[in-house]
């Protein structure tokens, strides 16, 4: 199922705030980072985390994982 499916109307951005997010679930997402609003999806082979807004339009903006944790403190 993909978030077409779940949500008709094509939002990407329209989301329950009470809602779960169901990425925290699979291993390519830090979980510290995507508390924070972020995207938060990790590229496996480089350990590199997007930081840009969760379901951001376009491609991820990765950065070195020691920046993601800052961008998840600040």
């Amino acid at each position: 199922m993909n978030t077409q499916d779940e949500n008709p109307a094509g939002d990407l951005r329209a989301q329950d705030d009470g809602a779960e997010r169901l990425d925290l679930r699979t291993l390519h997402v830090r979980e510290d980072v995507a508390m924070d609003g972020c995207c938060a999806n990790v590229h496996l082979p480089t350990g590199r985390t997007c930081t840009l807004p969760e379901r951001h339009p376009g491609s991820c903006h990765f950065v070195a994982p020691e920046d993601a944790e800052d961008a998840a403190v600040n």
